[in-house]
């Protein structure tokens, strides 16, 4: 099992930018993509972004793209998630992944390992 944990979370203005951070721990990590998701109240978990171990190609939700930036470092086992013009429908609350499966899988696929999750509010 992989442990995850989330933090970075925060209440800024529209415009501004959050750095959201996901430490993960377990024996398995390597073979892992990880990404993250984010749940508006009131509506369906959605896919954020993701990343492979290699870094090569992440991808993103089209609502994210050319905004934010997910990137890994695997010396530390952590994932990041660069939030950059943030804008009000971007509040929720943000979810930190793991699940050993490919790329273009990842946010369709079942039995995920979740964090606990991160606040985020953007105000206008």
């Amino acid at each position: 099992q992989v442990q995850l944990v989330e933090s970075g979370g925060g209440l800024v203005q529209a415009g501004d930018s959050l750095r959201l951070s996901c430490a993960a721990s377990g024996r398995t990590f390597r073979g892992y993509t990880m990404g993250w998701f984010r749940q508006a109240l009131g509506k369906e978990r959605e896919f954020v972004a993701a990343v492979r171990w290699s870094l090569l190609s992440p991808s993103y939700a089209d609502s994210v793209k050319g905004r934010f930036t997910i990137s890994r470092d695997n010396a530390k086992n952590t994932v990041y998630l660069q939030m950059n013009s943030l804008r009000p429908e971007d509040s929720a609350v943000y979810y930190c992944a793991a699940k050993e499966v490919p790329l273009d899988t990842f946010a369709t696929t079942t039995g995920h390992s979740w964090g606990q999750g991160t606040q985020v509010t953007v105000s206008s």
